[in-house]
């Protein structure tokens, strides 16, 4: 087998090896910066409790139509959004911490979607759900991923000072009278839609995976909120194509793949990265002496 037969040649021979390699590429669009923000804000286990807060929203839209794309995305954004704003409400209601709040909600929405979705599918209807199938996605669902990379890409740049400036030093933004609050807002909402679409390819358990370890390995190799960003999109895309071509060649689920992948792009950066990894803790380089 020749380097183009491994790399290349599936993506060219196949439309629906194509379809799934853009739709990778609009999630890490979307999902990259989201990802780094998510992490600069020290709220990375809350991605991956809005992920499962989606499910609930997906089970009743699968109820009500089946498997039908709009309404299980609008169901789950639904469903997302809620948690957000109920777990918001009690954080500032009560003594509870709000990661404490999403944790709760996220428990309660995963039983809650199983469930629901156990009521009327088959196992195979909830495998779908859970783990996605990207290998499947339509002309449907690539423009439902495009248009919300589309969406949060603007609106990130619209919002990119005063949530970069909230992530280090939140006082300061409320003594000028920054956007702190709203800005919050429109970032869950832009953290609901992209779970949303990462849902429809890699599935509820999977789609917090392209946001979250693309960004954390980004953090070894770069220290800039751009560069991060940067860095986070190229993880998560080249994630995309190394999974789709492993479950390819080797006939693995394919959303998996691609998250085992980005777990070993992780587990690479964490060992051997420029900024702050085991290789430049435990081996620093000489320093200059006056």
């Amino acid at each position: 087998m020749t380097v183009y037969d491994a790399l290349v040649a599936p993506f060219l021979e196949f439309a629906f090896m194509r379809r799934a390699l853009v739709a990778c590429l609009a999630l890490a669009l979307g999902c990259g910066p989201v990802g780094v923000l998510l992490v600069l804000r020290r709220m990375s286990l809350v991605g991956d409790a809005m992920s499962h807060a989606v499910l609930p929203g997906a089970a009743i839209g699968f109820l009500a139509a089946g498997l039908s794309l709009w309404a299980m995305s609008a169901g789950g954004f639904l469903a997302g959004l809620t948690v957000a704003v109920l777990a918001g409400l009690v954080s500032r209601a009560t003594v509870q911490r709000e990661d404490a709040s999403f944790a709760a909600f996220y428990l309660i929405s995963l039983a809650a979607g199983v469930l629901i979705v156990s009521l009327k599918g088959s196992n195979v209807d909830l495998m779908h759900v859970l783990f996605g199938t990207i290998l499947a996605v339509d002309d449907a669902g690539l423009l439902l991923v495009a248009a919300i990379a589309t969406v949060t890409l603007p609106a990130l740049a619209l919002l990119y000072r005063p949530l970069v400036v909230e992530c280090f030093d939140p006082g300061f933004l409320r003594a000028v009278g920054g956007p702190g609050a709203l800005g919050h807002l429109v970032f869950m909402v832009l953290v609901v839609l992209n779970l949303v679409g990462g849902f429809q390819a890699l599935g509820t358990l999977m789609a917090v995976g392209l946001m979250m370890l693309p960004a954390a390995a980004a953090r070894f190799w770069a220290e800039r909120v751009w560069t991060l960003a940067a860095v986070a999109v190229a993880v998560a895309f080249g994630s995309g194509w190394g999974g789709l071509l492993l479950s390819y060649h080797l006939d693995l689920p394919s959303g998996p793949s691609i998250i085992l992948v980005a777990g070993a792009v992780y587990l690479l950066s964490m060992a051997v990265g420029p900024v702050g990894s085991l290789r430049v803790r435990w081996f620093p380089g000489r320093h200059l002496e006056a």
